[in-house]
């Protein structure tokens, strides 16, 4: 009996499972009408969904969900041009104007603490440090678009700096069409060179700056001296083509000197021999002539920068030692000495990551035809990286590279014997100190 029950079980749930699966067959493809109609709906509410929460979103996902939302909104343009299109279905009323978004969210952060970290978030600054920048730049800004609050004009060219936002997408936000945000970008670039200029600090303020490598065993240095590459599409820079920029830094990170926009095709000596620091210590003298820094037992060094292994060697630029054989091992002056130039370097690539890291911007890949604003736009983005850094803001540490993302090739021209002196007194004081700990 027990059998018989269980074989009478199994076959009614058969016959379940066939009804069913007859039912799924049965049903009917949607129609072109049925698809756009929902497509249209899940639209419109996506719509209102961002209409109704930008303020509580992250820039990062407000772009993301406005991109979805526009090639979706293109197929459904797409769709509906077809021969014999169906009736297009009705779709729900729009939210109703609101006051552009940085008017909101400005009311927003006045009314509310809750919103700093969104202020952080959006700006890559706190709302202290934007009032002091736009304090800064306010009289030129006035002067150069006194149709748009200089405050807007200031937060739409950061929004877009920080996330690579579009003109169109920076224009909606701030209530702007896409020329007067591309107007308000670009005054803000004139506006952070020209009155920010003096945060290159290199001319001004050497003594800080020995003071700061004083203190990691790099006695008089003045400086790191290394490349960043910023890529740019199309064919203009050749395959895979590129903007150098030479930049010099501190030990806490700052820029010093930046020369920017040079084709990647370049030889990296020509660049180096054509830049203002070059010619400031060669030809005008006025760089790196301060006193000399006794290091014992007879030895003094003057001051000096380091620099990567692609640059020359030369009395005021030492660079690491470099094997001619494979063979060759360094002894341990050379280890030591290239210990600490290594890691010094990595301030300079670390520095990079950090201005791509904040300024998201100068982390894609530009056009072709935008090629020749870029060098203006690093410089921007390093001066601010500056500022900030001065008014105590937290670096970004999330998808910094400090380490090499290509290396360069190394010099092999005419090797400056006074440079191997000045590198040898040092890589001996270095291994002394190395000694002692």
């Amino acid at each position: 009996m027990a059998a018989g029950g269980g074989g009478s079980r199994a076959a009614k749930s058969t016959a379940k499972g066939k009804a069913k699966n007859k039912k799924r067959h049965n049903k009917k493809p949607l129609s072109q009408h049925h698809l756009v109609s929902l497509v249209a709906t899940a639209t419109s509410l996506a719509h209102s969904f961002l209409s109704q929460n930008d303020l509580l979103l992250l820039p990062s996902q407000t772009l993301t969900l406005e991109t979805l939302l526009s090639s979706t909104s293109t197929s459904l343009s797409t769709l509906l041009c077809f021969p014999n299109p169906p009736p297009q279905p009705p779709l729900r009323p729009p939210p109703p104007p609101l006051e552009c978004w940085f008017s909101r969210f400005l009311s927003a952060t006045s009314a509310s603490r809750n919103f700093d970290s969104l202020w952080s978030h959006t700006f890559r600054m706190s709302e202290h440090s934007f009032s002091i920048l736009l304090s800064l730049l306010s009289p030129f800004l006035n002067s150069t678009i006194p149709s748009i609050p200089p405050n807007f004009v200031l937060a739409a060219a950061i929004y877009r700096l920080a996330h690579g936002a579009s003109y169109k997408a920076v224009g909606r936000r701030f209530g702007l069409d896409s020329v007067e945000a591309c107007r308000a970008f670009f005054a803000v670039c004139k506006a952070v060179s020209d009155k920010l200029g003096n945060l290159f600090e290199f001319r001004s303020d050497i003594a800080r700056i020995v003071g700061g490598f004083g203190w990691i065993s790099l006695p008089n240095c003045c400086g790191v001296l290394g490349f960043g590459r910023f890529g740019v599409g199309g064919e203009v820079l050749g395959p895979n083509g590129s903007l150098l920029v030479q930049a010099l830094v501190d030990s806490e990170g700052r820029f010093l000197d930046v020369s920017a926009g040079w084709p990647s095709a370049m030889k990296l000596e020509s660049i180096f021999r054509q830049t203002k620091l070059y010619l400031g210590v060669e030809e005008s003298r006025d760089l790196l002539n301060g006193p000399v820094y006794e290091l014992g037992n007879g030895k003094a060094i003057p001051q000096y920068i380091l620099g990567d292994s692609c640059f020359p060697l030369l009395p005021w630029l030492l660079t690491p030692y470099i094997r001619s054989d494979e063979a060759d091992s360094f002894g341990s002056l050379e280890k030591a000495f290239n210990s600490v130039h290594s890691r010094a370097m990595g301030l300079v690539d670390t520095a990079f990551g950090r201005v791509r890291a904040r300024w998201q911007l100068l982390s894609r890949q530009w056009k072709e035809e935008c090629v020749e604003f870029m060098p203006f736009v690093i410089v921007t983005g390093c001066l601010l990286h500056n500022f900030l850094i001065k008014c105590s803001e937290p670096m970004p540490d999330d998808n910094v590279k400090s380490l090499r993302e290509e290396e360069l090739p190394v010099f092999h021209g005419q090797v400056d014997e006074s440079g191997e002196r000045m590198r040898d007194v040092l890589a001996t004081h270095l291994s002394r100190v190395s000694l002692r700990r």
